[in-house]
Order: C-alpha cells, then structure tokens, then sequence
C-alpha cells in the first residue's frame, strides 16, 4: 500500500492512495474532491467508477459538486433560513429561493489542511478545516476533520468528526456520483440496487422536504428487495418527475440489516456495498446533470451517476420528528461511512 503526491495548480494536491489489489482513490486537499475510484472488473480490468473532471481546473466551480465534500450542512435548507435558540439565521439563497450544500463558499470550496497515514493494511488523508463563526451565515465556529481511507479489502472509508463553540447546524457527506459500468460507458438506468429503507421524505416542487414521510411500499421508491434505478427515471409517479425523472429523495434507513446499499452492474460484474451509522442517505441519479461537460471517458450525460449521501435530513430544522442536525458544544459530531467494492462470484 502506499501514497503518491501530485503537485497541481495553485497550492492544490492530489493524493492517490493504492491498495494491493490493484484499487486506487484519488483525491484533492481542495474540496475534499474525490476525483477517481479505479477497481477491477470481474476479468480484472482496473476502470474508474466515478464520474469526475477531466482537467482538474474544472473542480474550481465544480457546480455538480462531482466527488466533493459537502458542508456545513448537506442538503437543501427551506427558504435559506432557520431559527434556533430564538435566533433567525439568514444564509445564501444559491438553489433559487433556497440554500444548497453549504452555499458557495462551503466546504467544497475550501483548501483543507492535509495529513497522510499509512500502516499495514490501510493507507489514508486525514483533511481537517476550522470554520470561524458566522463564516456563510452559520453561528459557532466549527472545527472538522474527515479521514479518508483505502484497505486491502477494497474498502473506502470515510470518517467525519467535529466539534463546536455554539450550537450549529451540521451535517456532512460526500457527492460522489457512481457508474459501476466502468470510465462511465453507459448511464446508470440498469444498475440494481438495493436499499433497507421503507420510507422516503416527499417533496415539494422545489425539491425541498414537505416535512411528509412516505411509505415506499408498492412504489419506484421500494428497493428493498432491489430493483434497477430506471425503474424511477422511466416512472410517471409525481414524486419521479418532481425530481426530474428519477431520485433526488431523503431514504431514512431500517438498520435491519448491516449493509444499508448494495448495488451491481451485471455487464463488469462490480458491486458497491455501502454500511453506515448515519440514519438516512439522499439518493441522486443525476437528473439534472448537463450535457458536453469533459469527463476522462466522454462527454457528460444526464444519468450518467448517482450519488448516495449519507447524513441526516436538514428538513428537521423545520420539520419535526426527523433525525436532528443540531450539534451542541459539548457533543462531538462522529460519523462513518464504508464503501466497499468486489465483483460478483
């Protein structure tokens, strides 16, 4: 196992970490940037299954937020306000009448100071970045790191944790988008995937959380027993088309089971597993992913990833009865999250 270290524009780096299974991660010390996840096929041809830039440059904007890490808070906060402790705190309205992922100097816009690891059967970046308070209209300051890891068993693991002086809002993820068919061959729209979850959140037509928990039985939103992601993009349900034909919806997980997600691709044979302590994951299958943009396998298309973001639901700040984002100064926020890559026996 072992690291390398790419020197690029500016004061960015780019790590790649190696297992000895002929998986690799790489990833930028700006935005947290996941740019590519190389894994063997089921013949052991090493292609990339993440949809990322071709020229590093592009992350600069990076408005589809490929591979990045996401805070303060992930997700899209209602009317880019929220009250807490009888305050009212206004944030950027950048998704219209809302505020999307931290607003545009969130964390994936931010240079993270960086710490290589290495020992016996992992290697990793420890990134860690301290926010001061009201930083993005956000009360506290906050101090984050999130560890990024690649074992031998073809794991990624990402561990977040922070702490803060006030009472804040947070909630972390990565935006990774997904294609296990390989340098992004064909769209995502026969990928099946399995998910423990029985309820979704509704949403409205600004694809904001209606506070409305759904049962996904007898619905495109029921994958417990898996089903192929174009079930919802080829749906007419009103909840498919709000979201752009296809997913763009909160699942609150079971934990029934140990695995949370599981997907496959039949033609490369890989399999995505996913375990996690976080109580739900936004969905996303790339409805709204503009076309031409230059990927390192083509052209971008709509569907070409999706992304499973792990987190709780900012819709509790107005919502009641949904897991919480509030984190209090003397509580420190930890959270894992595991992707684990193989290929069908």
């Amino acid at each position: 196992m072992k690291i390398d270290i790419k020197h690029l524009q500016r004061d960015w780096k780019e790590y790649t970490l190696r297992n000895d299974h002929g998986m690799s991660v790489s990833l930028l010390n700006y935005g947290g940037i996941i740019t590519r996840v190389m894994v063997p096929d089921q013949d052991g041809t090493v292609e990339n299954v993440m949809i990322g830039y071709k020229q590093a440059e592009d992350y600069e904007t990076n408005p589809h937020f490929f591979g990045a890490l996401i805070g303060p808070v992930a997700g899209r906060i209602q009317g880019a306000a929220f009250e807490l402790d009888g305050n009212v705190y206004m944030l950027e309205a950048n998704d219209g009448e809302n505020h999307l992922h931290g607003g545009s100097n969130g964390f994936h816009q931010v240079l993270w100071d960086t710490e290589p690891l290495q020992d016996e059967d992992r290697v990793g970046v420890v990134l860690s970045y301290s926010r001061k308070d009201g930083e993005g209209g956000y009360p506290g300051r906050i101090d984050v790191s999130v560890t990024y890891l690649l074992t031998n068993e073809n794991e990624l693991i990402l561990e977040y944790e922070a702490v803060t002086d006030q009472s804040t809002p947070l909630t972390l993820t990565n935006h990774a988008y997904f294609n296990l068919s390989g340098n992004g061959k064909e769209t995502i729209h026969h990928h099946h995937v399995t998910i423990d979850s029985h309820q979704f959140l509704e949403l409205d037509k600004e694809l904001i959380p209606t506070g409305t928990v759904l049962d996904a039985a007898d619905t495109p939103f029921d994958f417990r027993k898996g089903r192929r992601l174009q079930d919802g993009i080829t749906a007419q349900t009103e909840q498919n088309d709000i979201a752009g034909h296809g997913y763009d919806h909160y699942f609150l997980f079971d934990h029934s089971r140990s695995e949370s997600v599981m997907m496959t691709e039949q033609t490369s044979g890989r399999v995505l597993t996913i375990e996690t302590d976080q109580p739900g994951m936004v969905m996303y299958t790339a409805n709204n992913l503009q076309n031409g943009l230059e990927l390192p396998g083509g052209k971008s298309r709509k569907h070409l990833g999706v992304c499973f973001e792990t987190q709780c639901p900012p819709a509790s700040l107005h919502h009641d009865g949904l897991p919480p984002v509030i984190l209090q100064p003397n509580e420190r926020y930890q959270q894992r999250t595991v992707f684990t890559f193989s290929t069908e026996k």
